[in-house]
């Protein structure tokens, strides 16, 4: 299995203006061992994905509180496709109704966190799914 460290990007799409939360994931994520590069406030999907491609990162983790899931998520994950990133774990968290995160997750988000997720649970997902991701990609 590879010894490289998981990179993961961590941003705030739309005009959503709260980032506690994401700075305390990234941080718990640097503190797990992993590159976590955070595009700070009022992300873009184009600016996102673009971020995603240039630091080669393993996971898109994307925070929002604002109520436009259902219209950014979607739109990042097709200009993460448009540069050939449609293989890149995507996952988030934030202010997202069960209904919505069921539809975000059939339309290729790997897992979606709501409030109160313990942070280790966290850690623990993104490291399980990227490492048998690794490890199907070595076989």
């Amino acid at each position: 299995m590879s010894d490289r460290k998981i990179r993961v990007l961590i941003a705030k799409p739309g005009l959503d203006g709260h980032d506690r939360g994401a700075k305390t994931v990234a941080t718990v994520l640097r503190d797990a061992g992993m590159e976590v590069i955070y595009t700070g406030l009022h992300q873009t999907p184009e600016m996102i994905a673009e971020a995603a491609l240039q630091e080669d990162v393993d996971v898109v983790g994307l925070s929002i509180l604002s109520g436009a899931h259902m219209s950014l998520f979607p739109r990042i994950r097709e200009a993460l496709k448009a540069r050939d990133m449609g293989d890149v774990l995507l996952t988030g968290g934030g202010i997202i109704p069960e209904d919505d995160m069921a539809a975000l997750e059939a339309d290729g988000f790997s897992k979606l966190f709501g409030p109160g997720t313990r942070t280790t649970d966290i850690v623990a997902w993104i490291e399980g799914a990227v490492k048998e991701r690794w490890a199907r990609e070595e076989a």
